[in-house]
C-alpha cells in the first residue's frame, strides 16, 4: 500500500500532472511541516491554527486512546523521561481531551457525530462519517487524498 501511494504522489508530482512544481522541480516549491498533537485543535491553541494551512482531524475513542497510552512505557521530554502514573489517562488525559474538542462534536459528545458547519468554519478535514478509530489502511490513503487536493488549492491561490 505504502509503495502505491508513493507512485501515486511520483506520478501527480510529473509534469503535465496537477502537483506538478508543489513539492519539487520549482522555485516555489513547498516545504512541508507536519505537526502532530493531541490537543493541536483546541480552543487554547486558536491562536496558531491560523498559520496551519491544511488541517486533519484523526479521531480516536476513549479506549483506544487509553490502551495506547497506556502500552507505552514513557518517553524523552526535554526535562527527562516521563512515565504515565497510574490512573493518568482517566484522570488527565482524557478529561482534557474531551474539555477541548466538545465545541467540534454534536452534544459535546466526543466520540459521536461531528459539527460539519465547524468542520468547514475551522477548514479541519476530518474522516467525519466514519467515527473513531478508523484503521490505518484506510487514513493513510484519505491523509493523501486531502494533502493532494489541498496542496493543489494552495498552488492556485499562490
Amino acid at each position: 500500500m505504502i509503495e502505491n501511494l508513493k507512485a501515486k504522489v511520483r506520478e501527480w508530482t510529473q509534469q503535465g500532472n496537477p502537483g506538478h512544481g508543489i513539492l519539487n522541480s520549482s522555485s516555489a516549491a513547498l516545504r512541508l511541516c507536519i505537526f502532530d498533537g493531541f490537543l493541536l485543535y483546541s480552543p487554547s491553541m486558536a491562536s496558531i491554527q491560523k498559520y496551519i494551512d491544511i488541517k486533519l482531524f484523526l479521531r480516536v475513542s476513549y479506549a483506544k486512546a487509553k490502551s495506547r497510552r497506556e502500552a507505552r512505557s514513557g518517553y524523552v521530554t526535554i526535562e527527562g523521561f516521563w512515565e504515565d502514573p497510574p490512573g493518568y489517562v482517566d484522570k488527565i488525559v482524557w478529561p482534557n481531551y474531551v474539555k477541548e474538542h466538545q465545541w467540534m462534536f454534536e452534544d459535546g459528545d466526543v466520540e459521536g457525530k461531528l459539527k460539519d458547519d465547524v468542520l468547514a468554519e475551522w477548514k479541519i478535514n476530518a474522516q467525519a462519517d466514519k467515527g473513531p478509530d478508523v484503521d490505518m489502511e484506510t487514513t493513510l490513503n484519505w491523509a493523501v487524498e486531502i494533502l493532494m487536493r489541498e496542496l493543489e488549492r494552495l498552488k492556485k491561490i499562490d
